[in-house]
């Protein structure tokens, strides 16, 4: 999408108002059900884990329950670990990566870590395959005080009452092709600015806190990922997607003041994994196993830190 086709909704250089966020909206189509593959998938993790509904979405005519996953064997003295997949509901591995997490390999931390999961942060999103929520508001700058998205506020409720005593947070993405075929043009056609073309990184890679990089706990996951799938190297720039490379495969983000899903605990290690799921050398089952990878390896280099 360049300044020759221009985004099919609004007026180029104008911001949208109610009527073009209307029209966007009306665009959306349901291509995945919630219900099918997160809510059932929930269900069958019940008999090993405390399944907490930690909120409700109304978009009508549609009913989103928001579900997160306990340990069952939650003991306070254990350091706490979450688990974020879904902010971003297109991101696909992001949710299915924590649920297999929870499935295949959270039973090595019982009486270890105390695990809260939530897998789908934006189920009206996931459904449609999309970035933002219904009001074309992102929800992953959207984790502030007063947030304008109903899914970021649910989230930070839930981990208020746990917010300093998170050791680890770790929140599942994925970058896409249809990042800048979609959602980049999108977002600069909402916002009434020009689209800059950009680059997509093939392969996996971390945002760090770049107020806390915490380096060698990033190269840690990276480290265990390389062995499933492809790190993403830099570009002509020595950058991925615009920032500079610190290390392989990792970039650093100001993850509070953007509003960013891994700022909203004072975990002293956080980062955001992001997959590409459209490499010709990945597979969506790398894409979830490479998820599910980061966050054994988050876990395992902070117990190992004593």
């Amino acid at each position: 999408m360049t300044d020759t086709a221009p985004y099919p909704i609004g007026t180029p250089g104008q911001p949208w108002g109610a009527a073009e966020i209307a029209e966007w909206r009306s665009r959306q189509i349901r291509h995945r059900s919630y219900a099918a593959d997160v809510l059932s998938a929930i269900e069958r993790l019940r008999a090993r884990f405390d399944a907490v509904q930690y909120g409700q979405l109304e978009y009508p005519p549609d009913t989103y329950p928001l579900f997160a996953l306990n340990s069952r064997d939650w003991h306070d003295a254990l350091p706490c670990v979450l688990v974020t997949g879904g902010v971003h509901g297109y991101e696909t591995s992001g949710v299915h990566g924590a649920l297999r997490f929870a499935d295949l390999h959270a039973a090595d931390y019982a009486g270890r870590v105390n695990l809260l999961i939530a897998p789908c942060v934006s189920p009206w999103a996931y459904e449609r395959i999309h970035r933002w929520n219904p009001d074309a508001i992102d929800p992953n700058r959207s984790f502030r005080e007063d947030s304008p998205a109903q899914e970021s506020a649910a989230l930070m409720r839930l981990v208020a009452p746990l917010r300093e005593r998170i050791l680890v947070h770790i929140d599942l993405h994925e970058t896409t092709d249809s990042d800048e075929s979609e959602f980049r043009p999108a977002l600069a056609a909402r916002d009434g600015k020009t689209l800059e073309p950009g680059e997509i990184p093939d392969g996996f890679y971390l945002v760090g806190d770049s107020e806390d990089p915490q380096p060698a706990f990033q190269q840690a996951i990276i480290a265990a990922v390389a062995k499933v799938t492809h790190i993403a190297p830099a570009d002509a720039n020595g950058e991925i997607i615009g920032s500079a490379v610190v290390a392989p495969g990792v970039i650093n983000y100001p993850v509070g003041p953007l509003g960013l899903c891994a700022g909203i605990t004072a975990a002293r290690y956080r980062t955001t994994t992001e997959v590409y799921p459209d490499s010709p050398r990945a597979t969506p089952e790398q894409c979830n196993a490479a998820q599910a990878a980061a966050v054994c390896a988050a876990i395992e280099f902070a117990l190992a830190q004593g």
